[in-house]
């Protein structure tokens, strides 16, 4: 009963219309009344939650990803891309796939992500002969790669949502094939609309061009290899990573490339603080909101809801599955993470699934949630950035949710997909 009255207030929180960090916290004041436990303790939790070293590479992550966003790195990205593969048929398409990935490594957000690449490539796309509506599919569907591979925010979440007993480094690792493997699929499938309905060839660019172009590059590029690198040679921590890769990107944007003025780079600075502080009010709260639950033994009873519905892990896992690809288009990422890691990690791991797997697994499954209706944020950017109806460009990516589905499947019945990397680096 108690269980109820909190899920239930919060539900009816959230229904209303209440922003989603003030709906746990209030929920959460209600289960501490309910249960007769001090407010103080929650305040507490509150405190304990944010109060987290690892918990500084999210400013880093998203500082270094803006700089970049805003000082010129998304139009290289696109032209480095271009040289690997824009000459073939469609290449264009496989172009935007790329620089995705490119940045998706940098910025670590999927909105960003949409944002940048979408600017420059919808309309080069549809200057081409691609259809508007195909190029922005395209764009919405690449761009989920950015919540799988490192410097993943989300994963920053995960790892503290799980209760730190999973690193962040591990979790990176974790996300590089799976991330490569969704890029992969979304390539596969431009390429087949490409020869189907005679997208055009791109030029190949000449090899003095082309050389420019990768020097021009490289310098962003280093920003992945400093975040990989350092993580995966033991140099840096991810926390640290992050705070060498912040001042790589700002030296390399405003001394290298100088596309950016400094009179704007308070505004910048600003936008990132405002944005950080709203995950940290969703953490302190999501945490407040975690400790009341343990107290109400909710976990317990969910693994217990779970296992008796099927003995089988494969049966279990598709219904976690489906109810985070149902609530991933409801609300968004990070909250749900926030959410029901807490509950979920238990159950999974009863039935034996590592906890780095099951990281991508809600990864992957919330990732898709971005791009769905009603609530999908990366869908609205993608529809504002191409200035189409959302209905246009749901009906194009209907190909791309269905392979993005079957990559989902891949990772959650093939874990060395996700844990072959960190396990071949020893965490």
């Amino acid at each position: 009963m108690e269980a109820l009255i909190l899920l239930g207030s919060l539900a009816v929180l959230l229904a209303i219309g209440v922003p989603v960090a003030y709906s746990l916290c209030i929920a959460s004041m209600v289960g501490y009344w309910v249960i007769d436990l001090p407010l103080d303790a929650l305040m507490v939790a509150i405190g304990s939650g944010v109060n987290k070293f690892s918990l500084l590479a999210i400013p880093f992550f998203v500082l270094a990803g803006a700089i970049m966003a805003e000082g010129g790195m998304a139009r290289r990205l696109v032209e480095f891309a271009s040289v690997l593969v824009g000459f073939i048929r469609g290449g264009l398409s496989l172009v935007n796939i790329l620089a995705s990935t490119f940045f998706g490594a940098i910025s670590g957000s999927s909105v960003a992500d949409t944002a940048s690449v979408g600017t420059v490539l919808i309309p080069e796309m549809e200057k081409k002969g691609y259809p508007r509506d195909f190029a922005t599919a395209v764009t919405v569907s690449g761009s989920v790669q950015a919540v799988l591979i490192p410097p993943s925010h989300n994963a920053v979440i995960y790892s503290l949502a799980a209760g730190g007993s999973v690193s962040i480094a591990s979790l990176f690792l974790a996300g590089i094939l799976p991330g490569l493997l969704l890029g992969m699929t979304v390539a596969g499938l431009c390429l087949f609309f490409a020869y189907r309905r005679g997208y055009p060839k791109g030029e190949l660019i000449p090899m003095a061009q082309a050389r420019r172009i990768v020097l021009d590059a490289l310098w962003g590029l280093m920003t992945m290899v400093i975040i990989l690198g350092g993580i995966m040679s033991g140099i840096f921590t991810a926390t640290e990573s992050a705070a060498v890769a912040c001042v790589w990107a700002f030296g390399v944007t405003m001394f290298v490339y100088r596309d950016y003025r400094w009179r704007d780079l308070p505004k910048l600075i600003h936008r990132t603080v405002k944005t950080v502080t709203i995950v940290m009010i969703l953490i302190g709260f999501a945490a407040g909101f975690g400790q009341i639950m343990t107290f109400m033994q909710l976990p317990a009873e969910i693994t217990a809801l779970f296992t008796s519905l099927s003995d089988n892990p494969y049966v279990i896992l598709l219904c976690i599955n489906v109810m985070l690809l149902v609530l991933g288009t409801l609300m968004d990422m990070a909250p749900l993470i926030l959410i029901l890691t807490p509950i979920l990690l238990p159950v999974v791991s009863a039935l034996g699934v590592h906890p780095v797997h099951f990281g991508m697994i809600m990864m992957v499954n919330l990732g898709i949630g971005l791009i769905s209706p009603p609530v999908g944020s990366v869908l609205f950017v993608g529809s504002a950035v191409a200035k189409l109806r959302i209905e246009a460009v749901v009906k194009s990516m209907l190909p791309f949710y269905v392979g993005l589905l079957g990559v989902l499947l891949l990772v959650t019945y093939v874990p060395a997909i996700s844990l072959f990397i960190p396990q071949a680096m020893g965490y």
